[in-house]
């Protein structure tokens, strides 16, 4: 197994460089860094490639799989290093690190990473700082409390959990809450023990409460008390992704990798023009899907409005 990883490294290296040999300084070339090979992980490439390639017909992109083993990577590090690319394109918050590490001078766009701010992989949204900036998988609170609204219309109280993973990110949703006339409840869980009287808390303070995707407070374990007891007590809880609608969530917003990659294409087409990364905003997702729980919301009696039916991605009952 080790060898045949190697040859394919080696494989992948060849080709690397006999582009840049064969083509020389006429072409753009775009290496990518990846961590794994996920459905989510190509539609996102896919989508980056469809606008570099559309817009510059003489692009090439070359996709490395970084393997955390330290000879691989190494050669992978030396290779892109010594051919010193236009860019660096990278997949996800794994890939991301790892080149932010490694890549100083080389400019580094990236894509489907989630809260990338929390990571450190930048500075802010708005002024990413360093040789870095891309599209995250981030959707406007207002956008999620939109849709809270619309679905719950007397929604006055919107609850959330967090830890300490995710405290920074309570305080600008809770500004955003306000400015829409809402009021944001938020407890904090950094122990499993504090779970129960938190949700307790909520589900009598709230009217519907809203979550983020913190590794930290949800597993399967956690998830599971935290739908029953909102459902048992008729509160709709609104999903960080498609998964927790499945399991009982009344609904959720998601988004789709390839449109993400399509965004991270855009921000390649403006670091070829010229801009630097420091000064381009991370993105957030612009191409939203709706997701809902049918049988969910038949059991808290919510109806699901009828623009929201007619766009559904996803129905489970």
């Amino acid at each position: 197994m080790h060898q045949l990883r190697h040859t394919i490294f080696f494989l992948v290296l060849f080709v690397f460089l006999f582009t840049n040999a064969s083509f020389g300084d006429n072409y753009i070339h775009i290496a990518v860094l990846k961590s794994d090979n996920l459905v989510s992980t190509k539609r996102a490439i896919s989508g980056a490639k469809s606008i570099v390639q559309r817009k510059y017909n003489n692009a090439i992109l070359h996709e490395f799989l970084i393997s955390q083993s330290s000879n691989s990577d190494k050669e992978i590090i030396d290779t892109i290093n010594s051919h010193n690319p236009t860019l660096i394109l990278t997949i996800g918050t794994n890939a991301t690190s790892f080149a932010k590490e490694h890549f100083k001078k080389i400019p580094i766009v990236f894509s489907s990473v989630r809260y990338p701010v929390l990571s450190g992989i930048v500075k802010s949204m708005d002024k990413p700082g360093g040789n870095i900036t891309g599209a995250s998988l981030n959707i406007p609170n207002n956008v999620q409390f939109r849709t809270f609204v619309d679905i719950v219309p007397d929604i006055q109280n919107i609850g959330v959990l967090y830890s300490d993973y995710t405290k920074d990110l309570i305080t600008s949703a809770a500004k955003t809450a306000k400015k829409m006339g809402l009021n944001l409840i938020a407890i904090p869980v950094n122990q499993p023990k504090d779970l129960p009287s938190a949700v307790d808390s909520l589900t009598r303070s709230c009217q519907g409460i809203w979550s983020v995707a913190d590794p930290r407070l949800f597993n399967s374990q956690s998830t599971r008390y935290i739908l029953l007891n909102s459902i048992r007590k008729g509160i709709p809880f609104m999903g960080f992704s498609r998964h927790v609608v499945e399991s009982g969530a009344l609904f959720a917003l998601d988004l789709d990798h390839k449109g993400v990659g399509r965004q991270a294409g855009e921000i390649i087409d403006q670091i070829i023009g010229g801009e630097k990364p420091s000064n381009i905003p991370v993105s957030m997702v612009d191409l939203i899907w709706f997701h809902y729980n049918e049988k969910t919301a038949s059991h808290i009696n919510i109806l699901i409005p009828d623009k929201y039916l007619a766009v559904a991605k996803e129905v489970y009952r």
